[in-house]
């Protein structure tokens, strides 16, 4: 409300003629009422943005036609508001802000229009994987909490008859995944389906419940759940799996392209801006892909002649891809490895940082569920503050997780990359709610690519193989630039971008099909990680050639860090700013 009475009094006077327009102060009060609009819409739009308020957890997210379309207009008069902020007098912070909610509310703008509401799933996950999570947003406390968890539960139906009229529509119209992604994927639908209710992942609330609950309230709440469940919850995803089966798949397109989509070239040109925040083009991103490819290669050949291997590189792929010694033959045993990993860069991160986040995490299995058609592994950060975050590492059929990239996946997944990076953007204080929880894919993803090659500085890598399973890892994504592109603006075909990956990495072969199938269903969001790291290296370089001995990194790092994820130029001004400061004599002469 100060802002808003602020805010009235600057436009009074403006009117009197008493006070420029374009002055820094008045665009910076500009910016907080942006600012509060969005964080009031935003609020009306979804029970998931404003936990714990009156009759907000007991619904789900409203998906008809006339509430997208509102939600639509309604952003569209906000980012309108934003645009006629004078960007370049606001501070940098101020800076920062417009430019993380610019590139907030874009995409959302973006989707709407692209339609992507009409295609709600990727080749590796869907909204019912997503909405069986809502759990997880709860802290389960007091009845009325189970209470409006049940109603949740109670409005699946209506959720996925949603999401489903959204896919025919989708079918009409030629906007659907790629039939070939598609094989397999009722087995993750399938996967909800409980006839023991009790195992139901929707039913763990209830297995404990706080101890200060009578027994008859106790057995009570789990009957209702077990009958919601059977009667809600599971038909739900049986009509789902029917509707995958018998009108979704058989009608998925046959052209695996993006640029085959409606609209598809302007589609995928947007994809690639918003993935890597720059305005790079396709065949830019290729070339630079292939560039890397070469570089790396040359790398992998010298570590295959440090080891004494006689063959050729493809033998020595198919070596590491069939090679007992190189694999778990436990889950258990998988997991142990990953977790001592990562403490043992717990305790580098002194060396390598001087702000360290509070929130800790875990490492566990990739849910069951999702695991058949999952990467190897991915960060899970927490929904609420009493969570950790995770890290999922993959312990489905263990002889495609080899333990040679376990290292960098590692790095990549936890500390110190995701994690870290994660954790600091939500525990920033001074900022607008949304930049805690905004993730920028080419800053994040490019981030924890960075932090794989900051193993070598921690020490990690000592065993040649483990150093080539980071080069296989790296090639991986200087390949996404190359199938990606190749794919969805190049006619490259399914199998030529998994021979192009499979010959240029030790990837085993089921995580090539799995990648590939990714990037078909995800057009362009595979190019941020390669885009972002080559970035935020080339801002170490400058930061480091220019400032010679001044230069450091563990400040370094945290001024790339520190202010949350931003778009790629954003974060080449704040880096820019800070070498400037820096190179200043302290008595400012």
């Amino acid at each position: 409300m100060k802002y808003l009475i602020s805010f009235f009094c600057l436009i009074l006077l403006t009117a009197c003629g008493q006070l420029p327009k374009d002055t820094s102060r008045w665009n910076s009060l500009a910016l907080r009422e942006v600012i509060n609009e969005y964080h009031q819409y935003q609020k009306t739009l979804s029970p998931f943005s404003q936990p714990g308020v009156a009759d907000n957890n007991a619904r789900l997210p409203d998906l008809s036609p006339q509430v997208l379309l509102k939600n639509y207009q309604g952003k569209k008069k906000i980012y309108q508001k934003l645009l006629k902020i004078n960007r370049e007098s606001l501070t940098q912070s101020d800076q920062i802000n417009w430019s993380v909610l610019a590139y907030k509310i874009k995409n959302q703008l973006d989707s709407y229009v692209n339609k992507e509401h009409y295609m709600p799933l990727t080749a590796e996950s869907g909204f019912h994987v997503g909405i069986s999570w809502i759990r997880s947003r709860v802290q389960f406390k007091v009845e009325q909490d189970y209470q409006d968890y049940l109603k949740r539960m109670a409005a699946l139906p209506t959720y996925f008859d949603q999401q489903m009229a959204w896919m025919d529509l989708g079918i009409k119209e030629g906007i659907t995944q790629p039939a070939v992604v598609l094989i397999g994927f009722e087995e993750s639908i399938k996967a909800y389906i409980k006839q023991d209710v009790t195992e139901s992942e929707f039913y763990q609330p209830f297995k404990k419940m706080p101890d200060h609950f009578t027994a008859s309230l106790k057995a009570d709440l789990r009957a209702q759940a077990q009958q919601i469940i059977r009667e809600k919850v599971n038909t739900s995803y049986q009509k789902f799996y029917d509707y995958m089966v018998n009108v979704y798949q058989p009608n998925g397109r046959q052209n695996i392209a993006a640029n085959s989509l409606p609209n598809g070239d302007n589609y995928y040109k947007n994809r690639v801006e918003h993935y890597t925040t720059l305005t790079m083009s396709a065949d830019e991103i290729h070339q630079k892909g292939l560039e890397e490819v070469a570089r790396i290669r040359a790398e992998m050949e010298q570590i295959i002649r440090n080891v004494g291997y006689q063959g050729d590189f493809a033998s020595f792929v198919e070596f590491l891809r069939t090679d007992p010694q190189f694999y778990a033959t436990t889950p258990e045993e998988l997991l142990k490895e990953a977790s001592f990993i990562a403490k043992k860069m717990d305790a580098k991160l002194p060396q390598l940082f001087k702000k360290l986040p509070r929130t800790p995490y875990g490492v566990m299995p990739v849910p069951a569920s999702i695991a058949p058609k999952y990467t190897t592994g991915r960060y899970a950060g927490p929904s609420r503050e009493d969570q950790p975050g995770n890290y999922w590492v993959n312990t489905y059929r263990l002889d495609r997780r080899p333990l040679y990239v376990l290292e960098a996946l590692t790095l990549h997944e936890a500390v110190p990359g995701h994690h870290l990076q994660g954790s600091l953007a939500k525990e920033m204080k001074n900022v607008p709610e949304f930049r805690n929880s905004t993730y920028i894919s080419a800053f994040g993803e490019g981030w924890g690519l960075y932090s794989e090659f900051l193993g070598i500085e921690a020490g990690f890598y000592q065993d040649p193989y483990s150093d080539f399973g980071r080069l296989t890892y790296e090639m991986w994504r200087a390949c996404r630039l190359v199938v990606d592109t190749g794919m969805h603006s190049k006619n490259w075909s399914r199998d030529r971008a998994m021979s192009f990956l499979a010959d240029n990495t030790a990837l085993s072969l089921h995580n090539v099909k799995t990648e590939i199938d990714r990037y078909i269903s995800w057009p362009g969001q595979a190019l941020s990680y390669k885009i972002g790291e080559l970035t935020i290296k080339r801002l170490r370089k400058k930061a480091e050639d220019t400032l010679g001995v001044a230069f450091d990194l563990r400040e370094f790092h945290d001024e790339v860090l520190k202010n949350g994820s931003m778009p790629l130029s954003m974060l080449e001004q704040v880096i820019n700013q800070y070498i400037t400061e820096k190179e200043l004599p302290k008595d400012g002469k």
